[in-house]
């Protein structure tokens, strides 16, 4: 070979060696760099991937805690509902005592002033007098009109009787006598009062009373009223002419 071709091909060579040693460098720095850059990228996501899994155990513990405490919310209102419900029965049942009680202790109010009056009647009852719950009676031993009757009652300090009930009806009846009682139409025909002005309402007449002498003039006006001793208790006023003389029975109220 020529000296110059050889100092050509040497030359050549040179250059080439020169070429891939100079790439050569440079892709062994970009090897390095890119390792480093991978290293560096796996660092990171190892760190994001652990701060993430943190999270996530933070996240799964709060639910559970809300969970927890959902649960035991619920259980305290319902705990609630039944304290509630309880708390409306006992009220009721207080409120049904208090009445209950009130009522009983009216009750023995009303039995004990009963029993008071009862021993003040039977201490204070005047002799030929009878008692009848809240009641004096006087039966007479002699005979007069309507109207003499009723006086006689006055200035005893009482009224012919009037009758409020069928105890006290059959009470009067049980003694066994005609006798007047303080009932009358002398007034207006056929507007029944009692000696205290009230209109009768309980009816104890025996058929066909009142008729106001059954139309037969011999009978005249019947105005006042008597008890019979030949009926039932409960069926034995007859109206009688006020002149005719009976027993009578006087009431006073104590």
């Amino acid at each position: 070979m020529r000296p110059t071709l050889y100092m050509l091909h040497l030359f050549f060579v040179h250059c080439l060696n020169s070429s891939y040693n100079s790439d050569l460098v440079v892709l062994i720095n970009v090897s390095k760099n890119s390792s480093a850059a991978i290293d560096q990228l796996q660092t990171s996501y190892n760190t994001i991937t652990k701060e993430r899994d943190q999270l996530q155990t933070s996240y799964n513990n709060l639910t559970k805690e809300r969970d927890q405490l959902q649960t035991s919310y619920n259980n305290m209102t319902k705990e609630r509902d039944l304290l509630q419900t309880e708390r409306d029965v006992l009220s009721g049942r207080l409120s049904n005592l208090s009445e209950v009680c009130v009522l009983s202790l009216s009750v023995q109010g009303d039995k004990l002033k009963e029993i008071n009056v009862n021993r003040l009647v039977e201490k204070t009852c005047p002799e030929g007098w009878q008692k009848l719950e809240s009641s004096w009676y006087f039966l007479s031993t002699e005979t007069k009109t309507w109207e003499k009757s009723r006086q006689d009652c006055l200035e005893r300090g009482a009224d012919l009787v009037i009758i409020k009930s069928d105890k006290e009806k059959t009470f009067l009846f049980n003694l066994k006598k005609r006798v007047w009682i303080g009932l009358t139409d002398s007034v207006k025909e056929g507007t029944w009062k009692w000696v205290d002005g009230t209109p009768l309402t309980t009816r104890y007449w025996h058929k066909p009373q009142p008729d106001n002498g059954g139309g037969k003039p011999e009978n005249g006006e019947e105005d006042c009223v008597e008890i019979r001793t030949d009926q039932s208790p409960l069926k034995a006023w007859n109206d009688l002419s006020c002149a005719e003389n009976l027993y009578w029975i006087c009431e006073k109220v104590v």
